[in-house]
Order: structure tokens, then sequence, then C-alpha cells
């Protein structure tokens, strides 16, 4: 393997697994503690069940993407000291603030999970809150340090040198607010329609039924928010590339010319030999709607851009089809949730209703991975947008191979391991959370 490809697929394997433990960290507190909130409001004993085995899966979660995120930050200088020679000391503020939240992150984890019957309990509720906050907040300073890849700001680039650092207007960059709100958005999304769908499975296995219930409940609100949310936030972040970036813009529709009242691309094969996408389905003007707010607006095209500041135009238009895609079949899937909670309450319980839930557990996820996909490759070729190329960043040193194969190996290995440990938390959850079950009863009786 040529050691350009494998340290770029090695950063690809490493934040595709990092950015599903970032974004449980970023939202899976929120359930916990709404959980957690529900019981104080309501004193039901299954409440507190729930929040004690979210907690735990919250813990798991935390200490996977510590390990991940540790990894990441050394792979940045191992793999690519070019880039982190000039710009660790203009967007390093981010980075730092990060490392600072993660500790009131894991400061607070531990007052929760050992808290119960010791803190005020307003106080115990708190600090399961302020997990949420220090996970979002980690969640949102990292990507602003992704922003200023797309929108570097905060110094001038002078004969090569990067002098007059601002590293307040480097972190604020033009592009960490639109990025950074879609990805919350969507980590809600994702995660909520991930935690739904395992409860939803365990309700159909007819056990422990209020206990899934009323987590499959909170989870899916969390979710419909994240779905319903998603669109908005897209279209903020459509607009900023749009103006930023118009040749990722173009990459994501397979956008060749230049052209007033351009047409939004659903689907299609890329040509980019003829300039043409085919078999696909074109929706006159509303590209240019969508980037400016008038049907009659330019787009650029491909075209106008030199072929080799093309990213690889394939692979960014179908990640940006698979994201829309995901993303429409989940706001289908939320309007039905609401349609029958408020009309068709029956429908909840309904196997067929647990099954839907069931095939979209991987949904959300799915469409955050395409939307980074977007992200990353459609800034290709640059590392920093428009300063310097990922080439020229590379690290010279050979054998990346074995790095790749090495650090993946490592990811696969954390998956295995929190999927075991998860299942174990499902399986203890009539001994140990659900207070409605015999097992439960006999384990408090023993003890």
């Amino acid at each position: 393997m040529d050691d350009f490809i494998a340290a770029r697929a090695q950063m690809a394997i490493s934040l595709g697994f990092h950015i599903i433990f970032a974004c449980v960290g970023m939202v899976m507190p929120f359930l916990m503690a709404f959980a957690h909130w529900k019981y104080l409001k309501t004193n039901n004993e299954v409440y507190k069940g729930l929040t004690k085995a979210w907690s735990k899966g919250v813990a798991i979660l935390f200490a996977t993407g510590a390990v991940s995120g540790t990894m990441l930050s050394f792979e940045l200088g191992l793999l690519w000291p070019g880039f982190m020679k000039h710009a660790g000391p203009i967007f390093g503020m981010p980075f730092s603030l990060e490392g600072t939240a993660f500790f009131i992150e894991a400061i607070a984890i531990g007052f929760f999970l050992y808290g119960w019957e010791k803190f005020n309990k307003w106080f115990h509720w708190f600090c399961g809150f302020l997990v949420g906050l220090s996970g979002l907040a980690s969640g949102i300073l990292v990507v602003a340090a992704n922003a200023w890849m797309n929108s570097p700001a905060g110094f001038d680039y002078i004969n090569g040198q990067y002098t007059n650092i601002d590293p307040i207007k480097a972190m604020f960059n033009e592009a960490w607010f639109p990025q950074a709100l879609h990805m919350t958005v969507a980590a809600f999304c994702a995660t909520g329609f991930a935690v739904a769908g395992v409860h939803a499975f365990l309700m159909m296995k007819k056990k422990n039924v209020e206990f899934h219930t009323k987590a499959f409940r909170i989870a899916a609100g969390f979710a419909l928010i994240g779905a319903f949310g998603a669109p908005l936030s897209g279209d903020v972040a459509a607009k900023s590339v749009a103006e930023r970036q118009p040749i990722k813009l173009a990459a994501m529709e397979a956008h060749f010319e230049t052209e007033k009242g351009a047409s939004f691309v659903l689907g299609g094969i890329p040509d980019e030999e003829k300039g043409e996408v085919k078999y696909a389905v074109k929706i006159p003007k509303v590209l240019s709607f969508l980037v400016s707010n008038d049907f009659n607006s330019e787009v650029k095209g491909l075209n106008d851009f030199p072929r080799d500041e093309w990213p690889p135009i394939a692979v960014v238009h179908y990640a940006f089809q698979i994201m829309i895609f995901f993303g429409v079949v989940m706001i289908c899937i939320g309007a039905v949730y609401l349609y029958s909670f408020f009309f068709k309450k029956e429908w909840l319980d309904k196997n067929w209703f647990l099954k839907t839930f069931l095939i979209a557990t991987p949904f959300g996820y799915i469409a955050l991975e395409a939307g980074w996909t977007v992200t990353e490759v459609g800034r290709q070729p640059w590392i920093i947008y428009g300063i310097m190329r990922t080439a020229d960043a590379v690290t010279p040193m050979p054998g990346i191979q074995y790095s790749f194969y090495f650090f993946t190996a490592i990811f696969v290995s954390l998956s295995l391991i929190i999927i075991f440990l998860l299942r174990r938390q499902i399986k203890m959850v009539p001994k140990l959370y659900d207070p409605t079950d015999a097992q439960f009863n006999d384990k408090n009786k023993k003890s």
C-alpha cells in the first residue's frame, strides 16, 4: 500500500470509529439526565433503574472514546507532521479547551456514578447533566478545529509563512457554527435512533416491557428532535459550503456546468470525462434556491475550477446522496411516530412499528458517516483549504501501511469489547435495573 494512501486510510478508519463514540458521548448523557429527572419528578423506580443502566453505558463509551481520541491526537502528529508544524500554533486553542471539557466530564461522571444516596438529589442530577454539557462542548470544540481546515482564518499567509496568528479568530472561523450545529443535530438523531432501535428490539422479546418502553420513548423523542432539525441545520451548512467551498458543493451535486436556475440532483452516476450525471432525477432550479434563496441564482460548476483541485467526485456525490436518503427516511419514521403517538397509540406496541425502529437502528450513523465523508473528501486535495495540500503534509517516514494495520486492529478490538460489555449490561437489566422484575426483587432480598 502506498504510504500516502495508508496515512489517509488510517485517519479515515480512526475518525470513522471515533465519531460514533464521540456522538454517543455528546448525546447519551442527556438521555440519562432526562430519565433521572423523570425519576426525581415521579419517584418511579423504573426511571431510576433506567438512569443507572444508561449511566453504565455512558461510562463504557466514555472510556472507549478517551482511548480512541488519544490515539487520534497521536496520529495527527505521526502521520501529518507538515500540517501540525504550521497548524498547531493556530488552531491549538480548541484542542486545549477540549481537554479541559474532557476532564470536567470525567469528574462529573465519577460524581454521578458514585453519588447515589450520597449527594443532594438535585446536585447529583446536575452532575449527570454536566456530563452531557461537557461532552457536547468537547464535540463542538473538536469540530471548530476541523472547521478551521475548511475555512482557515486567524493568520496571514505570506511567502509560505504563517504570521499574525490570532487563535480566537481561528477557532471562531466562518465554518465553525454551521458545522457544529449540523454535527450536534446529527448526533442527537443518530444516537436517538440507535438507542430507540435497541430498546424496540428488547420490547419485541416481551421481557421487562415497561422498562424498555420508557427507554424507547425517551430515545425516540431525542431522535425526532434530531431528525426534524437536520434539514434546518443542513440548510445552514449547505449555504455556508456554497459560499466558502463552491467546488465542494459542485462535487456534492456532481454539478459540472455553471448555470443559473441550477437543478437539484437526486441519485445518478457521475461521468467525469463527459461532464454529466447519468440516470439522475433533476429538480429544476431547486439547487439555486437552496444555495441563495433565489431560484434563478448562479451556481458554479466543476468545470470552472482547475482539474487538479477537484475532489473525488463520485465519492463525494454518493456520500451526499446516502446522507440525504437516510435523513429523509428518518424524517418519515419520525412523522409516523408522531402520528401514532397523538392519533394511533395502539400502533406504539405493534411489532411492525417496533421493527421499523429496529431496522432504523444504524440509519443515523450511516448518514453521519456519509456526511463526514462529504466534509473530508470534499475538501481534497487540501488539508488546509486553499493553502496546504494533503500530499505536502504527510510524513516522509516509510512503512505507514503497518501503522494502518495496527491501528485498524485496535479499533476493531475496541468495538468487539464494547459490544461484549454492552450486551452484558443488557442481560443484567432484570437483575440490576428493572424493579418490576422478580429477579431484581430476589437479588435485593438476598442482599
